[in-house]
């Protein structure tokens, strides 16, 4: 069947911006075409520097003839009705029309019109206009005198249907059936027909590699060659492969060499410069015992230089070695003051503007990673150094020039400054993790850093009541909770997060007010007992009027901001554990429990109650848990009580029941016995011993006996069965 082959050739396109308008190419083809009734059955785009190409196949060479059903009057409508009906059916006569019988209306009048199908050439010749008229581009331009607008000037417009040009024009611009290739070393223009010709005469004559991911693999295949010539590695980057795959139509792969000098800068420095300036890989030297970076670099030219490149090269070490010169000078500035007395500029730097200043909330974390810093293991006099010295190198040069190297170039000063390894180590660390392929922090220091930075960012955005929303979230504040969770789970952390909520919250209110013994033992207070515990209310009230305005503000704290957050980061919980392959019905039913504040507990517990309900105890339990809380839900409400007494076997009464009376009174105190020791999966083991004297109740016992008092009795008993399994989660809440 016919193939239609649609180019777009214009200036350079930005790498960043090809990927997607390939795409939405695509898209608007394939909606426009089916549409009109033109189902392909296949599309493929292309992208590239200079150029989007989309190649459709198998379009038949029109639309099929379609019948539209007209709905006219009523039959006996009056003559002006039938003749407008007629005109607008284009019928001569009422005879032609058929009668139908519709609901609500009676008999009418429909005529079935036949419209031809359109010739595909036709179809394409208007959709293609207007897909370049409507396309969207994350910045566009007008050129000349007319009004599109695109990422860059189109200089050529290549549409051919079954070998022929679909004749159209834009702002002067006629299709036709010519390509061009590189603009050195092929650039033609070329007559083609069809994609085969296209693909061909672009690759050999025109020397430019059509497919993204061609070019992405020749730049590896080569660089990588040319490295492993010399034993040497390359250093991979897939962000920067798919950068210059974006900038070159037909990519040479050049070594280069680097002043050895420069390798004293820490390699961070020397990537980054490479990477964001010069578009340069860097190299390894497997040799070296920390597999440190070679005296070489790797650049992609866009162009087959007559003497291998040599020029090419030696013109990009030259601009190489000027970027690093930029970056020794900072690097030799930053390092003659010391990080430590950066940190009163920090009071210069807006954090937000109901939050205060960077230097504000560097003091809110110093105290917060103080006081997390036993409960991770860490020592608090080193959670509280590296926390002020943390954000300090957002002041120095080096930070100043390359913002990806916040906490980076902060651990390079604070180790050549003396402080102790895990402090340089938090200071780099305590951004971490910034995505989910990140690694998160174990050192005991560089978490409870990250944790304070965290949580104080969380609580003061939801102090403020900037929460995200469905669609934005300008503070990465969903990052920083996912962040939080993960360093916890990791490392097993032991805490309880309301609390810590609380005290960071009443930190940010306190502020920078007036740092007393008193408001320290306050905060210390709040953390162990709370806002609302009863010490805590012996310490206000030991304040005698007038009071300081922080205390007022410790009295009318609002405990449902803390309350909030949490719910926020159970949501990012469950995102989390599903993603893992947790049924979100068990993250619910564990989340309902007390210590739902405590995520690791939630964790080992929701691990627990997986395993045992992959059993057929479990599952069978669970089934006789819905059973016996079914008919409690039923009969509590028809008598109006909660049945929560002790059940017990009476005379008279199936062995049954005896038997499942015995059994609970064993695996109750069993179940809470290990919950006491934290231990999940023994609890699950104990309750599985309910599981055969459940069954058998169920099958053997009638539960609303004709006597009154065996009646209450036997739904205390199921009290009981649902009393023994909520303690380790709510059963209510999981399916099946």
């Amino acid at each position: 069947m016919p193939q239609l082959l649609l180019e777009i050739l214009s200036e350079e396109i930005p790498a960043r911006m090809q990927a997607k308008a390939e795409a939405d190419l695509v898209k608007a083809l394939m909606d426009g075409l089916t549409a009109a009734g033109l189902i392909p059955e296949g599309i493929k785009g292309f992208s590239g520097p200079r150029r989007l190409v989309a190649v459709v196949e198998g379009l038949p060479v029109k639309s099929a003839d379609v019948v539209e059903d007209v709905i006219g009057p009523k039959e006996g409508a009056p003559d002006a009705a039938i003749q407008g009906f007629l005109k607008k059916a284009g019928l001569s006569d009422i005879s032609q029309a058929h009668v139908h019988e519709v609901p609500k209306k009676g008999r009418v009048y429909v005529a079935h019109v036949r419209k031809a199908g359109r010739q595909t050439a036709d179809v394409i010749a208007a959709l293609v206009p207007q897909i370049i008229r409507g396309f969207h581009w994350p910045k566009s331009m007008r050129w000349g005198s007319g009004d599109l607008r695109w990422v860059r000037p189109i200089s050529r417009i290549l549409c051919t249907f079954d070998g022929e040009v679909v004749p159209f024009e834009i702002e002067g611009i006629k299709s036709c059936n010519e390509t061009e290739g590189h603009r050195v070393m092929g650039r033609g223009p070329y007559k083609v027909r069809r994609f085969d010709d296209y693909s061909d005469v672009l690759k050999n004559k025109g020397r430019v590699i059509l497919d993204r991911e061609e070019r992405k693999e020749t730049i590896l295949t080569d660089a990588k060659q040319l490295c492993a010539a010399q034993n040497l590695e390359l250093v991979e980057d897939i962000g920067l492969l798919e950068e210059v795959a974006g900038l070159a139509e037909y990519p040479v792969v050049i070594m280069g060499d680097m002043d050895p000098s420069f390798l004293d800068l820490p390699p961070e420095v020397i990537k980054l410069s490479m990477r964001t300036h010069q578009k340069y890989f860097a190299v390894r030297d497997p040799a070296k015992k920390d597999g440190g970076l070679a005296p070489k670099f790797v650049v992609v030219a866009n162009l087959e230089a007559a003497d291998g490149g040599k020029k090419i090269a030696e013109g990009n070490s030259r601009v190489l070695s000027a970027r690093l010169n930029d970056a020794r000078f900072f690097w030799d500035n930053d390092r003659k003051v010391s990080l430590e007395s950066r940190f009163e500029k920090l009071g210069n730097i807006v954090f937000h503007e109901k939050l205060g200043t960077v230097k504000d909330k560097a003091e809110r974390v110093m105290a917060l990673a103080k006081e997390l810093a036993p409960k991770v293991g860490a020592d608090p006099a080193d959670a509280e150094r590296a926390a002020k010295l943390a954000k300090c190198d957002l002041v120095s040069d080096m930070v100043g020039e390359f913002a990806e190297l916040e906490g980076v170039m902060g651990r390079y000063y604070a180790t050549l400054q003396g402080e102790k390894q895990a402090v340089a180590d938090a200071v780099r660390d305590h951004y971490k993790p910034k995505g989910p392929s990140d690694d998160v922090p174990s050192n005991p220091v560089s978490a409870a850093v990250a944790l304070a930075d965290k949580l104080d960012t969380l609580v003061g955005f939801w102090a403020i009541d900037e929460k995200p929303t469905g669609s934005k979230d300008p503070f990465a504040l969903r990052r920083a909770a996912l962040g939080v969770i993960r360093i916890i789970l990791a490392n097993g952390l032991r805490f309880s997060l309301d609390r810590l909520n609380d005290a960071q919250g009443l930190r940010l209110q306190i502020g920078a007010t007036e740092h007393s013994a008193l408001r320290d033992r306050l905060l210390d207070s709040v953390v162990a007992h709370g806002p609302y515990g009863e010490p805590t209310r012996q310490l206000i009230a030991s304040v005698k009027d007038p009071r300081p305005q922080w205390l007022k503000l410790v009295e009318e704290h609002d405990p449902s901001v803390s309350d909030s957050l949490l719910d926020f980061l159970h949501d990012r919980l469950k995102v989390h554990v599903r993603e893992q392959g947790a049924r979100h019905d068990l993250v619910d039913a564990v989340l309902a429990m007390p210590d739902r504040c405590d995520l690791t507990i939630v964790v080992r517990r929701l691990e627990a109650l997986g395993e045992f309900l992959s059993t057929e105890d479990g599952k069978n339990l669970l089934a006789g848990y819905k059973r016996a809380a079914n008919i409690l839900a039923i009969e509590e409400k028809k008598d109006g009580v909660s049945y929560s007494g002790q059940g017990k076997a009476l005379a008279g009464d199936p062995p049954e029941v005896a038997a499942l009376v015995s059994a609970l009174a064993k695996a109750a105190p069993e179940a809470t016995s290990a919950l006491e020791a934290e231990d999940f999966a023994g609890a699950m083991r104990a309750l599985s011993k309910l599981r055969a004297p459940v069954d058998a109740f169920f099958d053997k016992v009638t539960v609303n006996a004709d006597d009154k008092d065996i009646r209450v009795n036997r739904l205390n008993i199921l009290s009981q069965i649902r009393d023994a399994l909520g303690r380790v989660a709510d059963f209510s809440k999981i399916e099946g």
